[in-house]
């Protein structure tokens, strides 16, 4: 029995303000991608979580083994399950690819427990796991607010052309730290010759303000979004959610590989790269 985990990226990312929880409040367009981790179930004595992907912890730590205890807290169920989890989105790369794997969790536990939770409840238990975790319940483009939390799914009429778009995605070997990213970005400026400015699009303006702090302390992201605007293939290009992941809107979806062998010979012949979908 396997469940999809899908990754996901952010199309604008607005931070408005700290919180007095120490937490920031939040815009943003959140969109699930065709790239996606998968968790495989299967009965067992006890809840036991295994990776075949070296370095993703399998003890308490992980996202999903604190899913599954708040899943046992709240419905009382033993929860015997070994998942098995197969890793496709990279680690600290703004894809939310933990979180994600921890939503699919409960929606799966929901599933295989008879447990008849709903969405609304579900999410409420993956805000107690972490801030973009109740956005991967609904599995759909959502607007999000408050410190993630508060997420409203929209028509496809409210973002039109962007169910669909082909988005080419570009990660260099190095993470990034979520907390620290937020920890600056009400003070950090803006670097000189780097273009932060929105870009309109048909589905809203994007924007990132996590650029700024991020670009600060990692000056190869902002060389690479700039390069990837310059080249004739590109409309446009913005970090994700907290990076290290760029992501490029091109002109046309079939020059995808072009863009990737340049960026390797240009740049660092390292780079993931991969050309994604909007589901």
């Amino acid at each position: 029995m396997t469940w999809t985990a899908p990754a996901k990226v952010n199309l604008y990312l607005k931070v408005l303000g700290r919180r007095v929880d120490g937490f920031h409040d939040l815009e943003s367009l959140m969109a699930p991608l065709s790239l996606a981790d998968h968790l495989h179930f299967e009965k067992a004595d006890a809840f036991e979580l295994c990776c075949d992907s070296p370095g993703v912890p399998t003890d308490e730590s992980n996202l999903v083994s604190k899913a599954v205890r708040i899943f046992q807290r709240v419905t009382g169920k033993d929860c015997h399950w070994r998942i098995r989890l197969e890793k496709n989105v990279p680690h600290g790369a703004g894809l939310g690819g933990g979180s994600s794997d921890a939503a699919t969790a409960l929606l799966a536990l929901n599933e295989l427990e008879q447990a008849g939770l709903s969405e609304e409840k579900l999410a409420s238990m993956a805000a107690e796991i972490g801030s973009d975790i109740p956005f991967f319940i609904y599995q759909k483009i959502c607007k999000i607010e408050g410190r993630g939390e508060v997420v409203r799914p929209v028509r496809e009429d409210e973002v039109p052309g962007l169910l669909g778009t082909k988005i080419l995605l570009l990660k260099p070997s190095f993470v990034v730290s979520t907390p620290d990213a937020y920890k600056h970005c009400m003070t950090a400026t803006e670097l000189p010759d780097v273009d932060y400015a929105p870009t309109p699009m048909p589905w809203g303006s994007m924007i990132n303000d996590l650029e700024r702090p991020v670009f600060r302390k990692y000056l190869f992201l902002a060389e690479l979004k700039m390069w990837l605007r310059k080249q004739p293939e590109v409309e446009t290009s913005m970090m994700s959610g907290s990076g290290s992941t760029m992501m490029a809107i091109l002109a046309d979806a079939s020059q995808s590989d072009a863009v990737i062998r340049h960026a390797r010979e240009e740049l660092d012949p390292t780079l993931w790269a991969q050309l994604v979908t909007v589901c």
